[in-house]
């Protein structure tokens, strides 16, 4: 599976509520931890973004993913990509909604993708 396979097979894992922590890095035996922002958080290291990642699963359902602009590179050992995305979800009775930015950065270890950055923002103009 190339890079830009293994964003939209999270995009998909999104919407169906499948796990999503496997998608990242584990990096506990490294120096610099991985970091994933999203709409209102920011994890820092494998175990923190594990732990939201399944929170997030848990809490939430009815995932809209709509991914409009996918732009990926990919080089070797390491990717990097951007998109707009409409994100929506249901949490405790309330509907969410958003026109997101995402970019991220992925390295493929053992012939597999995984996230080692991602970020997840609002967008909105001034």
């Amino acid at each position: 599976m190339d890079a830009r396979a293994t964003i939209q097979d999270y995009y998909d894992s999104l919407r169906h509520g499948a796990p999503l922590d496997t998608f990242f890095v584990d990096d506990r035996a490294a120096d610099d931890p991985i970091v994933k922002f999203g709409i209102s958080e920011r994890l820092v290291g494998s175990d923190s973004v594990q732990a939201g990642l399944r929170d997030q699963t848990a809490s939430t359902s009815d995932w809209t993913v709509e991914s409009r602009e996918l732009r990926v590179t990919e080089r070797d050992s390491v990717a990097w990509f951007s998109d707009a995305v409409t994100l929506a979800w249901e949490e405790d009775g309330t509907h969410h909604e958003f026109d997101t930015r995402w970019s991220g950065a992925l390295e493929r270890r053992s012939g597999d993708w995984s996230f080692v950055g991602l970020h997840v923002s609002v967008a909105t103009e001034f």
